[in-house]
């Protein structure tokens, strides 16, 4: 048995810090009566080996409890318990049998919450408010971490947005299946995914958008695959448990506090190899659950804080997330809590950005109104924090109770912050599926959704642009389902949304018919053509360069299988296509005028060539009103020293003979892709475009898009 002393300690900083001789504890809480630290031997102990009651009078400071515990040290594992007042009436649950997380822990061992919770209901015991966990070897418990890293010199990279790419995945999922070739046992982890840094780095892509790595429980959710009749899970991750703590099952090392040192060691090779890491942050709900939930964590610490809670029915919770609670983001306590994590991330775990989750809950007031323009809020506080200055700041512009915020995101600095573009996305498939009367809207994604932007002085790079994301459809999918197809989800094919603006293009599904297979490819091509070619940074979502498939599901939270992993086979299937996106995404770095830093006609001198100009199909000025599924526009590259560029799509049922715009006598036409031509064929390597033998006239094949160089 150790030899532990304890001393006072100090209240800042919050959470379990290293000490000379020991661990400084320290955790906040208003109305406790009472705090108890538990420590345990090992992270499959029953229960614990020892614990410390925090004295009020030496281990208080306002309403900061903190001790320091001497003979501790680095992979210490604890819990508390605290107690008073439970009363939900007045928005208090405390409980003094329930084992607490620490808000700011930096590690948890493996274990599962719920399935803790979920045994103690089969052995007869109380409801989700009541007594203690009797055996807690398969319960989480809290990791003390030393931070100290060997970051070989590694800075951030500080790529500008602008010249960003952004490739959307699942940490696990990117090389969870047997078809990634990993055979040592780390697929699916974050060693595993540094295997796969080659590839990311040859797509071209500048940074990955991880979905959430912070601390979760995948067995939260008890729906049952109807197919299977197996237990589903949380796959995705948006469900947080702990906001500093990188999820201890994506490590290989699963030892208590291993995850850290192998996430910061994936950090650091993705750097090596140029690709920046943002993560998908949750701040506006957790894994705590609505007025039925469990208690291990904000709710057993300070309730009425930490959570948005019906004025005068104090015992509910406002459900702006859709998951059951939503977070007081802009209490001051909560306020502290989000920037220190941020920090965190950004200090000690080197990533390079965020997108922010359902983020206009953050701009929400404690009463839930929307925050005053006048007043500080958790969105200002990231502004203007000087860590955090450098980092990529995006936000998911709406929650799920109607807040809808895209092109006016509340954040002070009008240039902070970048929006993810649900317009760019559905304005784009419309068009793309060939829609009447979509070619206006589209022109305005497509010349960087100024309508959105541009009337607040914001930039271009304010909108991520993006076809399709984890939520939703695969591209693949996009084009081969008319409807979502969730069964294998448990709820009946209730869940995920109706409304996908895609097409099957005459069949359900996969199928061998050959006219259908090309058709769908050649949109698939569009919608790349256009991610990349349009001012804004693009997302794409991983897969999508090899035809990745969930089978129409449209909601594959809870698949974590091969359903939702990338299949590593469709890469070499698909190798056209993965080289075809590989070329765009080059195309569009080596050309600046892809990636300007402000609106057309914004930053040169207006003179007699357009920056951007938009045609019909005789190249002459668009009647938009009679602009039915026929776009074309050349951007010239004069203002910004680069080529022009001639880019148009044809959405009809027959091929155009269409009209190309005349260039200066001394440049010529040169193909750069053609959607409808067969890989190999479809686009040309950068210096080795094809001259168009007729200069005036091209043939623009039915649902096929062109781009060419002026040279």
């Amino acid at each position: 048995m150790m030899d532990f002393s304890v001393t006072n300690g100090v209240p800042f900083p919050l959470g379990a810090s290293l000490t000379s001789g020991g661990v400084n504890f320290s955790i906040y809480s208003r109305d406790a009566k009472s705090i108890t630290l538990y420590l345990f031997d090992s992270e499959r102990a029953e229960r614990p080996f020892t614990s410390f009651d925090f004295n009020p009078d030496s281990n208080k400071t306002g309403d900061v409890w903190h001790m320091e515990i001497k003979g501790a040290g680095e992979g210490t594992l604890y819990l508390y318990k605290i107690d008073g007042p439970y009363d939900p009436t007045k928005g208090l649950r405390f409980n003094k049998h329930k084992y607490i997380f620490d808000p700011y822990a930096k590690a948890f061992s493996k274990g599962s919450v719920f399935l803790s919770y979920n045994n103690l209901h089969k052995k007869g015991f109380i409801d989700n408010e009541g007594g203690e966990v009797l055996d807690l070897s398969d319960f989480p418990k809290c990791v003390v971490v030393n931070d100290d890293f060997d970051w070989e010199g590694d800075k951030p990279l500080n790529i500008p947005l602008e010249k960003s790419v952004i490739y959307e995945t699942h940490l696990k999922g990117f090389t969870a299946s047997p078809s990634s070739g990993i055979n040592d046992g780390s697929q699916g982890t974050y060693r595993g995914f540094t295997k796969k840094i080659d590839y990311l780095k040859k797509l071209g892509i500048t940074a990955v958008e991880l979905l959430p790595v912070f601390e979760f429980d995948e067995n939260e959710n008890g729906n049952i695959n109807p197919r299977t009749g197996e237990r589903l899970v949380n796959y995705w991750g948006y469900s947080t448990i702990g906001f500093f703590a990188p999820k201890t099952t994506y490590a290989y090392d699963k030892t208590p506090g291993a995850s850290v040192r192998e996430f910061k060691t994936m950090v650091k090779e993705l750097h090596k190899a140029g690709i920046e890491v943002i993560l998908d942050v949750v701040y506006n709900h957790t894994a705590e659950g609505n007025e039925h939930g469990y208690t291990f964590g904000f709710r057993g610490i300070q309730n009425d804080v930490y959570y948005h809670l019906p004025q005068g029915e104090l015992q509910y919770y406002m459900n702006y997330s859709g998951c059951g609670n939503s977070v007081n983001c802009n209490h001051p306590v909560v306020q502290s809590l989000i920037i220190d994590s941020l920090r965190y991330w950004v200090l000690e775990m080197h990533v390079d950005g965020f997108r922010f989750d359902l983020a206009s809950i953050l701009t929400r007031a404690s009463n839930g109104a929307p925050v005053p323009y006048d007043m500080p809020s958790v969105t200002a506080m990231i502004n203007s924090d000087p860590v955090l200055s450098k980092t990529k700041i995006i936000a998911e512009p709406w929650d799920c109770a109607g807040l809808y915020q895209l092109g006016g995101f509340p954040a002070g600095d009008k240039n902070r912050w970048s929006e993810w573009n649900g317009r760019f996305r559905d304005d784009m498939r419309r068009f793309i599926r060939g829609d009447e009367n979509t070619a206006t809207a589209a022109a305005t994604r497509i010349a960087g959704s100024s309508d959105c932007y541009n009337h607040s002085g914001r930039k271009p790079s304010a909108s991520i642009n993006f076809i399709t994301a984890h939520d939703g459809f695969t591209l693949n999918d996009l084009v081969t389902y008319n409807y979502k197809h969730n069964e294998e989800n448990g709820e009946e094919n209730r869940d995920g949304s109706d409304d996908n603006l895609s097409y099957n293009h005459g069949y359900e599904g996969d199928c061998s018919n050959p006219k259908i297979q090309a058709l769908r490819l050649r949109k698939i091509k569009n919608f790349l053509v256009y991610l990349f070619v349009s001012q804004g940074v693009p997302l794409l979502l991983g897969g999508d360069e090899m035809r990745r498939t969930q089978n129409g599901n449209n909601n594959a939270y809870c698949q974590d299988n091969e359903l939702s992993w990338m299949d590593w086979k469709l890469a070499e299937e698909n190798e056209g296509l993965v080289r075809f996106t590989s070329l765009l995404i080059s195309l569009r770095k080596n050309h600046k005028i892809f990636t300007r830093t402000c609106f057309f006609s914004d930053c040169y001198e207006k003179g007699s060539i357009p920056e951007i100009s938009w045609y019909d199909m005789n190249a002459k000025n668009p009647d938009w009103t009679k602009q039915k599924r026929f776009l074309a526009f050349k951007l010239s590259g004069a203002g910004v020293q680069d080529n022009d560029f001639y880019i148009a799509t044809n959405t009809d049922i027959y091929d155009l003979t269409i009209t190309l715009p005349a260039l200066p006598q001394d440049k010529k036409w040169y193909l750069v892709a053609d959607t409808a031509m067969p890989s190999g064929q479809d686009i040309f390597e950068e210096g080795r475009e094809e001259l168009l033998t007729e200069q005036r006239r091209y043939v623009l094949i039915s649902g096929a898009s062109v781009v060419l160089i002026g040279k």
